[in-house]
């Protein structure tokens, strides 16, 4: 099986303490930090700002991929950029001009991506994997952590997989949501380069073991 970037999501973690659990994760072998930013309006939840994000800048090198769920992205990722951010992926239901938004977040010199909910299709956005650095899949509704993976999702995983091989893409495949031992290998069989994991890592007794079971 091909290695594949792992991203612990902090929504997972222990908000008393961050820094102490991102030292486990990268201790652990992570290589990725996923950062859930929701607003309370995109998505029914509210988590964390630019403030805590460049806290955390502070104290870790770790890879930044941050995930904005929120309603305006072209009002905010400026923020997320400045604290430390190195991807940002927005989400192609928003109502913006994504090729705009796209162009500006490269113009910084940082990566950028999109991410599709479950009712999403590939075709909504396959105009502009060619401008795109990464492609996050939801394969839960987004929103909450400690979901179950929503099996339907593997052929949209597979399907994205083949357009992106075909015309030589360099954008990456993420999965998010419901990532275990038994879900991260079906998804990298389907084409996966990167899985977001968040309570399967952060509530293992050896976070290390988690790491590595999802190579497996």
């Amino acid at each position: 099986m091909k290695k594949v970037i792992i991203a612990p999501s902090i929504l997972s973690a222990n908000f008393t303490a961050l820094q102490h659990d991102i030292k486990i994760i990268e201790d652990a072998g992570a290589e990725w930090i996923h950062i859930d930013i929701m607003d309370g309006h995109f998505v029914p939840n509210i988590t964390i700002g630019p403030v805590v994000v460049k806290s955390l800048r502070k104290a870790t090198k770790l890879f930044f991929d941050v995930h904005l769920m929120i309603t305006n992205p072209e009002k905010y990722w400026r923020e997320f950029q400045k604290a430390g951010a190195d991807i940002i992926t927005f989400h192609s239901e928003v109502l913006t001009d994504k090729k705009k938004l796209i162009e500006d977040i490269k113009s910084t010199d940082i990566k950028v991506g999109i991410s599709i909910k479950p009712a999403t299709q590939v075709s909504e956005i396959k105009d502009l994997l060619s401008y795109l650095d990464l492609v996050l899949i939801m394969t839960v509704e987004p929103g909450f952590g400690g979901q179950c993976f929503m099996e339907d999702m593997v052929p949209k995983i597979k399907d994205l997989r083949k357009i992106i091989d075909k015309n030589k893409y360099k954008c990456l495949i993420e999965i998010d949501g419901g990532i275990n031992s038994k879900t991260s290998s079906i998804c990298i069989k389907a084409g996966a380069d990167a899985l977001v994991s968040g309570s399967y890592i952060f509530s293992a007794e050896n976070p290390k073991d988690a790491i590595e079971s999802l190579f497996i």
